[in-house]
């Protein structure tokens, strides 16, 4: 696991802390960039698209584990305002697979407490699809053990721009003068509005950059990079992470 550099904050003995409950630091919103679909279904002489498959079910054992571990929020990138210059192929079966999913999974959310939301824009995949999700969000809209945001259509510059533009609208109009202008007037027409701050970000399959998730919440949250392919990321992997979280010491640009 490759992380950004960090100093380890060791225990009283002096050795490592090794489990997140050893501190008692558990992150309340962690997002993940789920990376490697492609190459574990290459790997394995695998069409795609059962790549995103393997891949959906690693949602399903990140979602459990987040619920297990007490962490209140988990967003994952589902599919970003950039994927849609891969194959037609490939994002029809995407698409379908989100149908299948959303069906099958809603009991599971039920069950376990969680909370669908949705950012970026989903209505671009189409009627029949958003009226699925839709229909999962006010199901699971009561829920309080985890919130599961998932971003599909998102892209985080675009999200910013659009802040950017309905402030200078309102300023435009004089509503508010554009010194009132500030971090927290952009923080608040963001997505991620209602959601926790985000604490830690982790990126599966050895790429080590961002990809136009989350820039502005990312700011100061804690980074790590596996080279685990997304439908290899386990409870294991999951738990991992966080515990690593948990050995950081966060300064906030303090000192």
């Amino acid at each position: 696991m490759t992380v950004a550099s960090s100093p380890v904050v060791p225990a009283v003995d002096g050795s490592r802390q090794s489990t997140v409950a050893a501190e008692n630091k558990v992150p309340r919103h962690v997002a993940i960039i789920m990376d490697g679909n492609g190459r574990w279904a290459e790997r394995r002489h695998l069409p795609r698209v059962a790549g995103h498959r393997a891949g959906a079910e690693a949602v399903r054992r990140a979602m459990q584990a987040a619920v297990d571990a007490g962490v209140e929020c988990l967003t994952v990138y589902a599919f970003s305002s950039e994927n849609w210059r891969r194959s037609e192929e490939e994002v029809s079966d995407l698409k379908g697979l989100m149908r299948f999913y959303v069906e099958r999974e809603l009991a599971t959310l039920q069950k376990e407490g969680v909370r669908l939301r949705l950012i970026g824009e989903p209505g671009k995949f189409g009627n029949e699809l958003m009226t699925k999700l839709q229909h999962s969000v006010e199901e699971t809209r009561n829920n309080n053990r985890l919130t599961l945001a998932v971003a599909l259509n998102y892209g985080s510059q675009g999200e910013i721009a659009a802040a950017a533009r309905e402030l200078a609208s309102r300023a435009a109009k004089g509503e508010i003068a554009p010194e009132q202008i500030d971090e927290a007037a952009i923080a608040g027409l963001l997505q991620t509005r209602d959601l926790p701050p985000l604490d830690l970000l982790i990126r599966t399959s050895g790429e080590v950059r961002l990809s136009n998730f989350l820039l502005w919440q990312a700011a100061y949250a804690e980074l790590v990079f596996t080279d685990t392919l997304w439908p290899d990321f386990d409870e294991a992997a999951f738990n991992e992470a966080l515990a690593e979280y948990a050995r950081r010491q966060r300064r906030f640009g303090g000192r």
